[in-house]
């Protein structure tokens, strides 16, 4: 039987972070990031990377693994996290499972959704729709057929609207359907998983400090100097939030403002996204921690942990 692991999960912006370092502290583990961002290489300030001193302050995995330029899948993922949580238990030490990507926590704890094998035809039609009609238009496809599924991919996430729409052409049925049988029944992990949650008016407000911190920090200088390393714009990591929308501004496409704008809006509605998704696993426990200092939220986490 395999160790248990335990799972910190949650929003972006919620917190995560400082919790973490404080429960690895005192339960002699080490981190793993469930991040689809962080592991890229020198995209630091605008996927709010834990910092050298966090790091330092407990082991850290999963970040900074991978070129921009490299291909990497939900599989990838799954095999970097399977080696890293060996290395820890096999230590003796604790795998304490960090971040906000439900996706990369279910294949962690469930495996991957394998769903029908590709077709080569039908996927080289979706993405000349793509590139001929524009990817909103997939996704408003996506929509119609299935709901789920559009709510939980961004409109950009190009890959992943054509894989759901391949699975509901080929199968007749939506992906999310699919999902729902892909879940407890052959779990590869024993777990205990948390998730951060607070008032959404409180978390919109996190996030949108957030982004104004990012700002601050040097995070256009972050994306221009991406830009001069020669890293397209159009690849998956630049195309995601914090990164498209100051690739438009200095491309000249919408003003400063407009691209800030739109930078809180699109973190907003990847909270919003986050939270939709691990509301649907009931395995996971809800710590609500408005008004709660970070001392008191360790010590109930570590009392929940206890109980169980």
């Amino acid at each position: 039987m395999k160790s248990r692991l335990l799972c910190l999960l949650g929003p972006t912006a919620v917190g995560k972070t400082e919790i973490a370092i404080q429960l690895a502290q005192r339960l002699n583990a080490e981190i793993v990031s469930v991040d689809s961002r962080q592991i890229y290489r020198q995209m630091d300030i605008g996927t709010a990377k834990p910092t050298a001193e966090e790091q330092q302050a407990a082991r850290h995995h999963l970040i900074d693994c991978v070129d921009i330029s490299q291909p990497f899948s939900v599989a990838d993922y799954q095999s970097l996290a399977d080696a890293a949580i060996s290395d820890i238990q096999n230590r003796g030490k604790q795998a304490l499972l960090v971040g906000g990507a439900g996706l990369y926590f279910r294949a962690v704890v469930d495996g991957l959704f394998e769903g029908p094998g590709a077709d080569s035809s039908r996927r080289e039609r979706l993405e000349q729709e793509a590139s001929e009609l524009g990817v909103n238009a997939l996704h408003e496809r996506l929509r119609a057929c299935d709901p789920e599924s559009a709510e939980r991919i961004h409109p950009n996430n190009v890959v992943r609207v054509i894989r759901a729409l391949e699975v509901y052409e080929l199968t007749g049925t939506p992906m999310s359907e699919h999902q729902k049988q892909w879940h407890q029944e052959n779990q590869r992990y024993p777990f205990i998983a948390f998730c951060l949650t607070m008032p959404r008016a409180l978390l919109y407000q996190r996030i949108e400090q957030r982004v104004d911190v990012m700002l601050a920090n040097g995070l256009i200088a972050e994306v221009e100097s991406l830009l001069a390393a020669g890293y397209a714009c159009d690849t998956v990591a630049l195309r995601s939030f914090g990164y498209k929308e100051l690739i438009a501004y200095l491309d000249g496409n919408c003003t400063y403002l407009e691209a800030v704008a739109q930078l809180k809006r699109n973190t907003r509605r990847f909270a919003k996204r986050q939270l939709t998704w691990f509301r649907k696993d009931d395995r996971i426990e809800w710590i609500d921690i408005d008004r709660n200092s970070t001392p008191d939220i360790v010590k109930h986490l570590l009392e929940a942990i206890g109980s169980l």
